[in-house]
Formats: C-alpha cells, structure tokens, sequence
C-alpha cells in the first residue's frame, strides 16, 4: 500500500492478528486511518501500525496536479499559518478548492471519496504528511522521527515507546517539515543554524536536529500538546493524588499561598500546576509566561497568557522570560504563572514579585523536595534565603516508569527558622506517597500552611478543618458525576466562592452539574 513517495506502508500479517493488543480508527481532514497495536513474537517492543485506504498510481497523478494547480491559485504565504484561526481558515479554503478540482478531473467517484482525496491534499500541503495521522491521535504523547532510514517511533499513554510502520521516504522530507514549522513561527534551519525549537499551531512542540548534529540523520520530536486539560478530579480518578491532598493545594491556591512543582522530566509538573491553577477565584487577573503554551485555564478566568520568542535568522525580536516577567508586573497580575524556573535573574524577579503582594506559582526539574530546594539555593538560581522565605510549599511529581503511574510523591511546606541576617529553611513534609502500597498519605500536620491561612482569613482550627472537609466533599462529588472538564470543574470551583450554601446544598442533594 503507498499513500505518496513520502510514506511507505506495510501490511500486517494474518498471524500477527492474534497478538492485537488494540485497534481504533482515526479520521484527519476526511482521511480515515486504522491504528492497529500488536506486539509480535521476537520483538522486543509493541508496532503501531497505521492502514491507510489505497491509492492508485493514476490517481496520485490526479492529486499531485490538483495539488499544483491550487498552490498556483492560491499561493500561501507562511504568516497565514502562523495562528489557529488563520491556519483554519486557509485549510477549509485549500479543501473547497481541492474537492471542486477532484470533482471534476474524476467526476465518478462518490463525495466520501472526494473528501478522502481532499483530506491527502490537505495532509501533505499544509500539514507534515503520515504524521498529521499520529499527531491527531489523542493516545499519543510524543512523536519521533530518528532518520530516514528507520521507522517513526511514538509514545502511547497506555503501551508506551512504539515503533511505526512509518519511514518518511527521504532526509530531504524531514528537513522539509523541519523547515516549514520553523518558517511558520519566524524560525530557520539550517546547516549554520542545525537545532530548532519550534511550535505548531496546535500548540505541539516541535524539537529538530540536522546531519551531521545528528549523525543517523535529520531528526524531529514532536511532544503533543494536551487536547484535553487534566483536571484535578483526573488526578483523584487515576490515583495520582489523593482527596485530601488535593483539598489541602485547593486552600493554599484559594487563599493565595505561594507554590512550586517539581519533579522530573514528563513526570507531569505543568499538568499538576494547570489543574491547581483552576481553583484561582475568578474575580482576579492571571498573567501565564512559558516558552511554549502549555497552561490551559478555563474560558471564563481573567487570564492574559504570554509566550516567549526567540531571535530571528538576524539575531533580532527576541522576547525573553525575563522580559515577560518584568512587562507581567506592570499589567497589575493578581497571580503569576511561570512556566519553569531556571536561572537566577529569573528566579530573583520571581521572588522579588511575592514579596511585592502577587501570588506566584511555578515549575523547576526536580525529583524530590529537598532537592528543589538545594536548586533553588544553589547555582545557577541561586536564591538566598531571605527571598525563598516566601515561597511556602513546593509539590513534587513522580513518574514511576516500571508501572506506567504517575504521583504525587509528596507535599512539603518550607519552615523558616533563625532571625535576621541568619535565616534558616527547614523542609516539613505533609503529604507522601507510599510505592508499597500506592497511596498517598498525610505524615505530619501542617504547621506554616495553616498558620498562614488562619493569618490571612481571620479563620480559626475549627473553621479550617471544617474548609478542608467542604472542599473534600465537592471534590469527591466531581469525581462520582464524573465532572473532568476543565470548564464545568472551574464553574462548580467559582460558583463555590460566591455561592458555597448552593453548591454544599446541590452536593447534599445529589444533584447533577
């Protein structure tokens, strides 16, 4: 089966059937495909394989001069692709031209064939080919293309690394696609200039390495941007954190305490901050800095995001974090989110913001919370103690590879001890997670946390605890109706703080959203 000379396809074998582990079908741009996963006896990883429809050699004539016909009416200039909606807007254009032209170079072939032909030339003009199929697979969280010389790999939530039936034909295709989403942003590769970092309009980041960087071939690794946000009631379902740990991050975020997540590399830390950040009263302005957009909040929040840029081919138009966060303290934030934590300017103008009366919250690679903290204190971030002191909880996540889980390893708040000019950071651990069993547990009692929110709302032990329960309850409410859209989680959330007697009464009741 051959789609165009930038794919190769290969059947399975009858025998394999047996071992399928899971099969779906997806559909891009009117394009059907069959995603079958199987592992075969004697490999030693599980194949994804994609099945596309067939198309005959006389047909793939008819497309490629379609395809050329339609680039001459209309030529696309790289700044229309640059945005979502423009993108869009060029694609349904490309589509109804392209199904008038099919139409009528192969008027007996039905509309559903039509569309599928129209859906190839979308695929292979505007977008990356074969790939367009896995980057619209929800399943997968990462796609890598090492070289054109092996198939593409991708990585499944469920079965994880996969090798594809998918080989792109040639180095050239690869340094094609490269160039193209770097184009779309302001970027270039090059040989002079052989990495790129880059996004696509769907918010996917886009990593590529030129020959001889990369001594196999030109590579892209493409980590997929979440369709779907994780909420915390995701977090509570899957197991990743428990009720009460969640009710305790929901008061620190409600009264406005200050937090960073840490935790390895795609241990989960920008999902855990975007579920969190939903519990930020509406009533107040949010202004989110990454390198590429990650966060998702929900619709109705008064929220200003803000991205990064790089220089152009010229060295010119960058926009650093720095930048961003400096301009972010002069549009009168209520809170701040930055995406990761690295150096120490950055961490400085951070810390100096909390002390200026913003709320403040982050991510920073880290495994565990004492090491957070020696990251924090030590080269490059270097924070000195007298800063940090107003930081009070950091929030590890933990990606657990043996058994595919990921978890809240544990919920420290940062004590400060000493006096002036001899500030001293202890760590007091509240939460943890227990391998053994796989749960999460509350060890000690929390001491500055409560302090401070008792401080804050005039609340006394008796009124905190009976705020914790409350959240305790609505949580495990959503969880039960099955509440996991970031919307309808944000709305129940807002309607909590301005209403609490509806929500705790529509609860008591067992009504529905």
């Amino acid at each position: 089966m051959k789609l165009s000379l930038e794919l190769k396809v290969t059947k399975m074998k009858k025998k394999d059937k047996k071992s399928i582990n899971e099969e779906y079908e997806i559909d891009v741009y009117g394009l059907p495909a069959h995603i079958k996963i199987y592992h075969k006896s004697g490999e030693f990883v599980p194949s994804y394989i994609v099945e596309f429809p067939k198309i005959e050699p006389a047909t793939q004539a008819v497309l490629d001069a379609v395809r050329e016909r339609i680039i001459t009416e209309m030529p696309i200039k790289m700044g229309e692709l640059s945005s979502p909606e423009e993108g869009e807007r060029v694609k349904r254009e490309f589509m109804k031209r392209a199904k008038e032209l099919i139409k009528y170079e192969l008027p007996s072939i039905d509309k559903k064939m039509v569309k599928m032909l129209s859906g190839i030339l979308v695929q292979n003009s505007l977008g990356l080919g074969p790939l367009e199929i896995m980057i619209n697979d929800k399943n997968l969280e990462e796609i890598v293309v090492n070289s054109a010389r092996e198939p593409v790999w991708v990585y499944h939530r469920k079965y994880g690394w996969l090798k594809t039936n998918i080989i792109l034909e040639s180095e050239n295709v690869i340094y094609n696609y490269a160039d193209m989403t770097g184009r779309r942003v302001g970027m270039q590769i090059n040989n002079l200039n052989p990495l790129m970092d880059a996004y696509l309009t769907t918010g996917d980041r886009v990593n590529a390495t030129l020959f001889p960087i990369s001594s196999k071939g030109n590579t892209l690794t493409i980590r997929k941007f979440a369709r779907k946000a994780w909420t915390m009631t995701d977090f509570i379902s899957l197991g990743t954190i428990s009720l009460d740990a969640a009710a305790f991050l929901w008061c620190a975020i409600q009264y406005e305490l200050n937090i960073v997540v840490a935790g390895g590399t795609a241990s989960g830390k920008t999902s855990l901050l975007n579920a969190l950040t939903i519990f930020i009263p509406p009533n107040q302005r949010i202004i989110s800095i990454e390198d590429t957009r990650e966060i998702q909040l929900p619709e109705f929040l008064h929220w200003v995001p803000m991205t990064t840029r790089q220089p152009n081919p010229e060295g010119k138009g960058e926009v650093t974090m720095l930048q961003l966060m400096i301009n972010a303290l002069r549009m009168r934030p209520d809170r701040i989110l930055v995406g990761e934590i690295r150096r120490s300017r950055e961490a400085e103008v951070l810390f100096e913001a909390i002390h200026t009366g913003h709320s403040v919250y982050s991510t920073l690679h880290a495994n565990t919370a004492e090491e957070a903290y020696r990251r924090l204190t030590n080269p490059p971030i270097n924070i000195p103690p007298s800063l940090l002191e107003s930081l009070q909880l950091i929030a590890v996540m933990h990606r657990d590879r043996r058994r595919g889980i990921r978890r809240v390893l544990e919920i420290s708040e940062l004590l400060v001890a000493g006096g002036l000019g001899q500030i001293r950071i202890e760590l007091n651990d509240i939460f943890r997670w227990v391998p053994s069993e796989d749960k999460i547990i509350q060890i000690k009692k929390s001491q500055r946390v409560s302090r401070d929110i008792k401080l804050f709302t005039g609340m006394d032990e008796h009124e905190f605890e009976e705020d914790l329960l409350e959240k305790k309850l609505i949580l495990k409410w959503m969880v039960k109706n099955n509440v996991n859209d970031i919307n309808k989680v944000g709305y129940i959330v807002s309607t909590y703080y301005s209403e609490p007697e509806k929500v705790m009464k529509m609860i008591k009741d067992e009504r529905k959203v």
